[in-house]
């Protein structure tokens, strides 16, 4: 004679949320008028210009985790 016995469900762990800190790169089109292309690189290069559009991401890298036990 065999006998049934209830299976008691398997208790599902209680997930945890995790933070990173993510250095992503991405190629962006920027313009910007000037007499030559070196006044050019120095204009870019200092942060002016003009942005024309956000560029696919092209690199992505974890560089840390924070866990919220320490």
């Amino acid at each position: 004679m065999a006998v049934a016995h209830k299976l008691k469900p398997k208790p599902r762990s209680r997930r945890k949320t995790f933070h990173a800190t993510m250095l992503v790169t991405r190629a962006e089109q920027w313009w910007v008028e000037a007499d030559s292309v070196e006044e050019a690189q120095a204009l870019l290069a200092s942060g002016e210009g003009n942005h024309s559009a956000l560029g696919e991401c092209v690199s992505v890298e974890l560089e840390g985790m924070l866990d919220g036990t320490s």
